[in-house]
C-alpha cells in the first residue's frame, strides 16, 4: 500500500487544503502517516518555500521518498499541481509506477571557527556575504588557488536553483542534466588595483570550490535556500555537487524548458517570429 505524508505552511487556505487532501487519500486507499514517518511521497502544500522546508525537514528521506508540490498562491517553479485537483493528484499516485525525476544537490561543509564542521545540502543555492563590510576572500577550485574576490558575495547554484538568485546576477541557466555547479559574482569591486573574473563559473561534479575570507574574524552571513544564518565566524567553505539527489513524482511533472519559459516569460511573445510576421521583413537602407 502506498504511503503519504503532507507538510503544509500555516496558512488558512493551506491548511484547509491539507486537511480535505488527507480525507480524500485515505478514503480512495492511501496511508497518510505523520509526518516524523517515512513515506513513498511527501505533498507539500503551499509554494517553492514550503517545499524546500520540506526538503530541509526531511533530508534524511531523500532515498525512500517522492516530492510532490501543491501550491495555494502564485504558480511555483517546484510545483506542479493546484489546489482544486485533488483528485487528479490522488489517482495520480494511485497509478503511478513511472521512475522518478531526480534533481542534483549541492553538498556545502562549512568550517567555523575552532574547526567546528556543519555540513548541508541545498537545493537551490549557497550565498555567501560579509555581515560588515565588503567581502575579501580567496577563491580556489579543486584546491588550485583561482583569484581573490571582492564585493558584495558569491553565489552557488545548482542547475534547478540557476534559475533564482543565479539567473538575477546575470548567471546561466542550465538544465538539471547538466551535472554541475555555478558560482557567480555579487557586485564585485573591480578596478586597476583589483581585479576578478566578473563573470559565472561553471564546474563539473568531479571538481570542488573552496572559499575562503580573508579575515573570518568580521563575521559573515550565509545563506542555504531559504535558511539564513547571520554573524558567523567562518573560516573556510568547501562546495561540490552531493552524490545526493531529490526526487519529484513523474506523473505530472512539467518539462524543465516549460517550468523555465512558465516562470520567466510566460504569455508574452508567445508566437514563433515566423508566426508573428517578422521573420523575412526587407529593410530599405
Amino acid at each position: 500500500m502506498k504511503t503519504i505524508k503532507i507538510h503544509a505552511n500555516h496558512l488558512d487556505l493551506s491548511q484547509q487544503i491539507a486537511s480535505k487532501l488527507k480525507e480524500k487519500a485515505e478514503n480512495a486507499g492511501l496511508t497518510c502517516l505523520p509526518l516524523d514517518q517515512v513515506s513513498d511521497y511527501i505533498i507539500t502544500v503551499g509554494g517553492d518555500g514550503t517545499l524546500l522546508t520540506a526538503f530541509h525537514t526531511y533530508q534524511d528521506q531523500l532515498a525512500d521518498s517522492q516530492f510532490i508540490g501543491v501550491h495555494t498562491g502564485h504558480l511555483g517553479f517546484y510545483t506542479d499541481w493546484l489546489g482544486d485537483e485533488m483528485d487528479l493528484l490522488i489517482q495520480g499516485i494511485l497509478d503511478n509506477d513511472e521512475e522518478a525525476v531526480s534533481y542534483p544537490l549541492l553538498g556545502i561543509e562549512v568550517t567555523l571557527k575552532g574547526n567546528q564542521s556543519l555540513h548541508y545540502l541545498a537545493l537551490n543555492e549557497f550565498i555567501l556575504r560579509s555581515h560588515r563590510k565588503t567581502m575579501v576572500c580567496d577563491v580556489a577550485i579543486s584546491d588550485h588557488f583561482f583569484e581573490v574576490f571582492r564585493g558584495d558575495g558569491l553565489c552557488i547554484a545548482t542547475p534547478t536553483g540557476s534559475t533564482g538568485m543565479n539567473k538575477s546576477v546575470g548567471g546561466a541557466v542550465l538544465h538539471p542534466r547538466v551535472e554541475a555547479i555555478q558560482m557567480t559574482e555579487l557586485a564585485s569591486v573591480n578596478n586597476r588595483l583589483y581585479r576578478s573574473l566578473a563573470s559565472p563559473i561553471i564546474l563539473p561534479k568531479d571538481e570542488w570550490l573552496t572559499l575562503k575570507p580573508a579575515d573570518s574574524m568580521q563575521g559573515m552571513n550565509f545563506s542555504i535556500d531559504n535558511r539564513f544564518f547571520e554573524d558567523q565566524v567562518v573560516e573556510q567553505v568547501r562546495l561540490q555537487m552531493s552524490q545526493q539527489r531529490i526526487h519529484f513524482a513523474s506523473f505530472r511533472h512539467m518539462h524543465y524548458w516549460d517550468r523555465v519559459e512558465a516562470s520567466f516569460i510566460g504569455s508574452v511573445n508567445r508566437k514563433p517570429s515566423e508566426e508573428a510576421g517578422l521573420r523575412g521583413i526587407k529593410l530599405d537602407l
